[in-house]
């Protein structure tokens, strides 16, 4: 396996480091204040008071020459860390034989498409076809469409918190407020069933788990009289909640799932642009529930420092969608493709053992958050180096930490010089999802710091 020193060169040294007296330093100030005046405030990151200008594995630094630690990977993107020396040479490489190719066959293109079939989770595995596309909104976009052109059917069953774009089509699967709000009226046809979110399930879970009652309720709406069940296309579900919260659900849920499906016709499809690319400390988090999907949507981790997603169908299904029905002009491109490539070459490098070492790591962050025993933390979930950290004002209520106390909390840690991204349904959920290539020292560096602004907030 890599050594630790070996991790610790792909990053830059002595993080955190902070020169400024204040942040966002003047330097930052003023990219913030231009980036204002003249671009869309509409994107996830407009108030974020961090500015990007150089990064190196799991370190940034901003113009004002601060260097921070990110445990966020640019939301899940970077998986093998920022500008990782193996793909800066391929892309340097790439980009000297060909970058754009349009919506036609390239040879890294072709190359990618066979390789991602290798690495599918079993069902898809050597028995799929690849749709590529630019980001996850596109990916489900086109998952959509092509659900209903398969299925012949019009309807959709989505989950409570789920993310999974916001274009039309998938802000309308998709159910935070931000996201929704004002934009209506959304693609007709969807069906919001109960994730099983469980410390915040909305039903008595003394009796059955959350697991059990939120797969048996689809399988009500799946194959029961008078529920519209024959009209239903697709179940799309996140394989582990993101935005939602970080929430892992026990591996009956999707069972349960994947026997509704299997009974009414439906497909199931699993969102990975998140959970996947290893994060979870598997390939895919959908083989932690050992269940065979139907279609899987990929991106973010798998492109990295590239723009890269797609839908990967079963091959029987794909063979029902008529040829050049879905035109995407800059999807794949050689560029992105080789990265793509490099990136998963790197993820399943047996030397490197990088997702067996994302379990590892994340078994051990998880622990040690326990062990601190923080009153506001009212639960620590996750798989892998993708974990949440519910925060709460009492264990008892466990009513969310209001936003001031984790605006203060957050606030502490960019000070400190560790950047983190909540999440969760009400804002109170801080997520850990650093890049797999994290040295030991500087995880642990990081949550020494997040846990100290806890205590102090």
């Amino acid at each position: 396996m890599i050594s630790e020193q070996e991790l610790e060169a792909l990053s830059y040294p002595g993080a955190p480091r902070m020169g400024s007296n204040a942040l966002p330093g003047a330097k930052a100030t003023a990219a913030i204040q231009l980036s204002h005046r003249y671009e869309s405030m509409a994107r996830g990151g407009g108030d974020n008071p961090l500015v990007f200008d150089q990064g190196f594995g799991v370190t940034v630094k901003d113009p004002d020459g601060n260097l921070f630690i990110d445990l966020s990977a640019g939301v899940g993107v970077n998986s093998v860390g920022r500008c990782h020396p193996e793909v800066v040479k391929t892309i340097t490489e790439q980009a000297h034989r060909l970058m754009h190719g349009s919506d036609i066959s390239n040879t890294r293109r072709s190359e990618l498409a066979q390789r991602i079939s290798q690495v599918m989770p079993d069902g898809l595995r050597d028995n799929c076809i690849t749709y590529f596309t630019q980001s996850g909104s596109d990916a489900v976009e086109s998952a959509l469409k092509f659900a209903k052109r398969v299925t012949g059917r019009h309807q959709i069953i989505a989950f409570h918190g789920a993310y999974h774009g916001v274009w039309n089509g998938s802000n309308a699967l998709t159910t935070g407020n931000q996201y929704r709000s004002g934009y209506g009226p959304f693609m007709g046809g969807v069906i919001h069933a109960p994730y099983p979110y469980a410390y915040r399930f909305p039903f008595d879970t003394s009796h059955k788990s959350a697991e059990r009652i939120a797969g048996e309720y689809v399988d009500y709406l799946l194959n029961t009289k008078y529920t519209a069940a024959d009209d239903v296309a697709a179940v799309i579900v996140e394989s582990l909640q993101g935005e939602g919260g970080y929430v892992p659900p026990a591996p009956e849920f999707f069972q349960l799932l994947r026997a509704a499906c299997d009974k009414s016709g439906a497909l199931l499809i699993v969102d990975e642009v998140q959970s996947g690319a290893g994060r979870t400390g598997k390939m895919w988090a959908i083989e932690h529930a050992g269940v065979k999907p139907d279609g899987l949507l990929f991106g973010k981790g798998m492109g990295g420092d590239l723009p890269m997603a797609g839908f990967v169908l079963r091959a029987d299904l794909a063979k029902k969608i008529p040829a050049m029905s879905q035109p995407n002009t800059f999807a794949a491109n050689a560029l992105s493709a080789a990265v793509c490539l490099k990136n998963i070459e790197l993820l399943q490098d047996p030397r490197l053992d990088l997702i067996n070492r994302a379990h590892q790591l994340g078994t051990e962050v998880m622990q040690k958050i326990r062990d601190a025993n923080s009153p506001r933390i009212g639960e620590v979930r996750g798989r892998g180096l993708m974990i949440g950290l519910e925060m709460v004002e009492d264990k008892t209520s466990r009513a969310p930490l209001a936003p001031e106390r984790m605006g203060q909390i957050l606030g502490r840690c960019f000070q400190g010089g560790v950047i983190l991204v909540p999440c969760g349904r009400n804002g109170n959920v801080i997520r850990i999802m650093p890049s797999l290539t994290v040295s030991r020292a500087y995880l642990s560096k990081a949550v020494e710091i997040l846990l100290e602004a806890i205590k102090a907030v």
